[in-house]
């Protein structure tokens, strides 16, 4: 029998397209995107929400498109970001030509609402002479009338039936340029579309599991489902859908890529939950030092742990280490080796200016060995 290595994910083979200069499917990381959630009309407020989740960092961001005010604001919203932006538009073809002229990066419709074929076409037609790529949407709560009275119900077949529809509308107008989604807020709902999409077709999918609740609830349901997906190797790119500022979905979103090997992006903390053998107060240190910092986009890891009984283990493997000791004094760990001890009045802010030392090192390196294969 062969064992794959266990900490291997292959990855389903897609097309790749491109949303603006994201690449999106093949081989390309999986994206992590988010949208805003202020009025688009509201100009300066859309912009420093976008700002927001870039600085979170937000691959792509997704800003909706209801009216004709909103597709003109979009044009002040995108020349003042750098993030590509995706318009949500929903049923009036208008406001995605408009979307398409404005400078969006991609387009979110289901070309089978929007109406005839010509139609379709005007906006196929917006999509190439502005260089914009589209996404289907196909959503368990707005599922076409005929695939609901023929199915029953919601269900995995009639959302791939209704992807595929919508895929072949743009197929016929020899336009391949999208990904597909296929969302519910029902996990096994959604993870079985999903399956059954990435049988059915190689276009780049799209995961979220819609409507999934607030910050904690919206976290375990999309990690549950989205999880399960991706290490299968299903997905694309993501979006974390939550009741809740629009940046804690970039950042559970990278969590939940890091976890999995997929993304590496940032501080990734390994700590333990704490016990009565704890020499620091353990909870408070980490919450602390994750504020402190969330700046750092470089990948590196640190260890927190309590006492000497798992410290350090955990350090051997991470970057930097900090395990608890008696009397105040705790061992911190460089590259896995013990290095010196630290008293608990200026831990934290040792461990910050190590982690910062630390991160500029590796950020140099990498700057170094780009320059070295360029040349």
């Amino acid at each position: 029998m062969t064992v794959r290595p266990y900490r291997q994910i292959d990855r389903r083979k897609s097309r790749q397209i491109h949303v603006g200069p994201v690449p999106i499917g093949g081989d390309a990381p999986i994206a992590v995107q988010s949208m805003t959630n202020t009025r688009t009309t509201d100009v300066q407020g859309t912009i420093d929400q976008v700002l927001s989740l870039e600085r979170a960092g937000a691959d792509i961001v997704r800003i909706s498109c209801p009216d004709e005010e909103s597709t003109a604001a979009l044009k002040h919203v995108i020349k003042a970001v750098n993030v590509p932006i995706v318009a949500d538009i929903h049923f009036h073809y208008k406001r995605a030509i408009e979307a398409a002229e404005a400078g969006a990066s991609c387009l979110r419709i289901n070309p089978g609402n929007i109406g005839s074929m010509q139609r379709v076409r005007e906006v196929v037609k917006a999509a190439r002479d502005h260089g914009c790529s589209m996404r289907i949407g196909v959503n368990a709560g707005s599922l076409e009338r005929e695939l609901l009275e023929r199915y029953g119900e919601p269900c995995p077949e009639a959302m791939i039936e209704s992807a595929l529809n919508h895929a072949k509308v743009l197929e016929d107008c020899d336009f391949r340029e999208f990904k597909i989604s296929v969302k519910a807020s029902d996990v096994f709902l959604a993870v079985a579309a999903y399956q059954g999409l990435a049988d059915a077709c190689d276009y780049p999918l799209h995961l979220g599991i819609t409507e999934a609740g607030g910050l904690m609830t919206g976290t375990v349901k999309s990690s549950i489902g989205m999880g399960m997906l991706l290490w299968s190797g299903i997905g694309d790119t993501i979006r974390v859908s939550l009741s809740a500022d629009p940046v804690e979905e970039v950042k559970v979103g990278f969590e939940m890529l890091k976890s999995l090997g997929l993304r590496h992006r940032g501080v990734s903390i390994v700590s333990c939950p704490s016990c009565a053998r704890q020499a620091f107060q353990v909870i408070k240190t980490v919450e602390t030092l994750e504020q402190r910092l969330a700046h750092i986009d470089t990948p590196l890891t640190l260890s927190i742990i309590g006492c000497v009984v798992n410290g350090p283990g955990e350090a051997r493997e991470t970057d930097i280490g900090l395990t608890g000791g008696g009397n105040g004094n705790h061992m911190v760990y460089l590259s896995g080796v013990t290095d010196h001890k630290i008293k608990d009045e200026t831990m934290i802010d040792h461990i910050v200016e190590l982690v910062e030392k630390k991160a500029a090192q590796l950020k140099a390196d990498r700057e170094r060995a780009a320059l070295a294969e360029a040349s």
